[in-house]
């Protein structure tokens, strides 16, 4: 390897080092990771919207000095009721009839990666127990709840005293997944000044999605214009457990065809009056790390209606995302209804992107998205073939490996030639001793004559950087490598190796990759790599298992690739000595 690629590595590595540096700085003092944000648009508000904020004011909103005050407020209150089915188990409050607590059956809390494995014996930890995740929750720590009422008149609302009239279980066929399921429905029912309102939460086996249905009847003697809205309140804190070591957004997010995806944040609710799109479609969410829940409409149940996206803090750290639906005119004795889908659960692509259109956009792959998308579709491809993320990821980069093949070829070739003429380069070198320039140029036409390109081996490292950066992100981002296991001792690719295993062979590799290289004639470079092996180690102890391996299979195959190359010149070399003594 030549000196010339070598300086390249060496400021590839600096300044990737500095910049990971400073980017960690900055999560530390809470400021947003560069790589953590991707480039969405955020609607610019104006005065008139500000202004037309009348339907979002008069949404009824829960008060109290603090989230831990409205908290206390609700438990006091609550009637609870539980309905579930075997993915999710829902508690819907008899008051409000709003839903205060959501356990995901399926999805359990990481461990911590300092419990586990060496690091758990080295600290003396013990790995605690894992829960089910609870994402919709209503204790004095956190509030996190969806609810939904109507507006336009005294009407039932989500502070509103509704009834349980009972639950009852049936079985119906889903045709998305083929088969008969259990469908569980939860009714309640509400009457505020001649108006009645009934709320149905449907459950089906096999899903995270609830079907909410309202049926809103007119007992009175004139017509009335309900809106209905649906809203999503939530404290500004972070989910419990979030690890320092990266940044994930958690906030409100709002789609409509219009101005496509778009993230508002709660610091931007607490700078701004409230947030407004007036729109015809679209759905409202609240986004944290691998999990969601969202307000959209039934798919294929419902056309569009004019509504009004909304955001509004509702106290010192409590903030909501909601969304108006405007009715039309219900006739004395006459009777409405509407229906929409309460997702609450992973953010899984293919459920989400089923659910409503854009939804599956909530995975936030950062800046890399148009690299990580495909990347995940593929190892999504993968995983269909072989049933495992952990193969999936190997044959990723069997794929990668192929494709940049030709450009790789000719890298290795050039640093198999330079291997041979490094003996001409040290004679060179000592040959011209302190006098740099004469030394380069002198090592330049060597390189010409022999048909070398010094900066060949450089293409292949850095056309993987952008395809490591982005499976990063995909093993960060997607819910569905959470958790999942490789070979016995790696049951988790999002999380570190606990026993390290795969980071030191990894080491290894590297070592002996530099001995397929040729040995670079400056002293200090050949100190660096060395000690190169041993510094990207310790990096990768932290990394995520899945990124660990894409990169240690990626060194085997190049190590194989190398071997082969370095053999096809071995024997070129030796048809020229034998052409030549003969």
């Amino acid at each position: 390897m030549g000196s010339d690629f070598q300086r390249t590595l060496m400021w590839v590595i600096l300044v990737a080092s500095c910049f990971m540096l400073w980017d960690n700085w900055n999560v530390y003092n809470g400021k947003p990771s560069f790589f953590g944000e991707p480039a969405t648009t955020q609607t610019e508000q104006t005065a008139d919207a500000a202004q037309s904020n009348d339907g979002a004011d008069s949404v009824p909103q829960t008060v109290g000095s603090g989230s831990e005050a409205v908290a206390k407020g609700m438990i006091d209150a609550k009637r609870p009721v539980e309905v579930s089915n075997d993915m999710l188990k829902l508690t819907i409050d008899e008051v409000g009839g709003v839903v205060t607590h959501a356990v995901l059956l399926k999805e359990h809390q990481q461990s911590d990666w300092t419990e586990v494995g060496i690091a758990g014996m080295i600290l003396g930890k013990e790995p605690a127990a894992r829960p089910n995740i609870e994402l919709l929750t209503v204790s004095p720590k956190s509030v996190y709840v969806a609810q939904s009422g109507f507006i336009g008149g005294d009407f039932p609302n989500h502070k509103s005293l509704f009834k349980h009239i009972g639950t009852k279980t049936e079985k119906r066929m889903d045709k998305e997944l083929g088969r008969e399921v259990n469908v569980y429905t939860a009714t309640f029912e509400s009457t505020v000044n001649n108006v009645t309102v009934r709320k149905h939460y449907e459950l089906s086996d096999g899903r995270y999605s609830i079907t909410v249905r309202h049926e809103l009847v007119n007992n009175g003697e004139s017509a009335i214009r309900p809106s209905i809205y649906y809203q999503l309140t939530r404290d500004g804190n972070k989910p419990e457990g979030q690890s320092t070591f990266y940044y994930t957004y958690t906030g409100p997010a709002i789609y409509t065809e219009e101005d496509k995806f778009q993230k508002i944040s709660f610091d931007d609710i607490s700078d701004k009056s409230g947030h407004v799109t007036k729109t015809d479609n679209g759905w409202i969410a609240m986004i944290q790390h691998y999990f969601i829940s969202a307000w959209t409409d039934v798919r294929g149940e419902t056309g569009k209606h004019e509504r009004e996206f909304y955001t509004s803090k509702l106290d010192q750290n409590l903030f909501a995302v909601g969304s108006i639906l405007k009715l039309g005119t219900v006739e004395p004795k006459q009777s409405v209804n509407t229906a929409a889908t309460l997702y609450v659960g992973p953010q899984d692509q293919n459920r989400l992107s089923y659910l409503a259109d854009g939804l599956d956009l909530v995975v936030d792959y950062g800046w890399l998205t148009f690299l990580a998308k495909p990347i995940y579709s593929i190892l999504n491809f993968m995983y269909g073939l072989c049933g495992n993320w952990g193969w999936s990821i190997v044959l990723l980069t069997v794929l990668v490996k192929l494709i940049l093949y030709p450009i790789s070829a000719a890298g290795y070739k050039s640093m198999a030639r330079m291997k041979e003429i490094t003996p001409r380069m040290k004679a060179l070198q000592e040959q011209y001793g302190q006098d740099k320039q004469r030394y380069q140029q002198a090592i330049m036409e060597l390189y010409r004559k022999e048909k070398i390109n010094p900066i060949g081996g450089c293409l292949p490292i850095l056309l993987q950087i952008p395809v490591f950066l982005a499976l990063y992100w995909v093993l960060l981002a997607s819910v569905e490598l959470r958790d999942s296991a490789w070979l016995g001792w790696v049951s988790d690719l999002a999380s570190p190796d606990p026993w390290f295993i795969l980071p030191a062979i990894m080491m290894a590799t590297m070592f002996l990759q530099i001995k397929l290289n040729p040995t670079p004639t400056d002293p200090m470079q050949a100190k660096m790599m060395v000690i190169m092996p041993l510094v990207f180690g310790v990096m990768f102890f932290f990394f995520p298992a899945g990124l660990v391996l894409y990169w240690l299979t990626n060194n085997v195959l190049s190590i194989a690739q190398q071997w082969y190359v370095n053999k096809q010149i071995a024997k070129e070399r030796a048809k020229r000595l034998n052409a030549v003594n003969q």
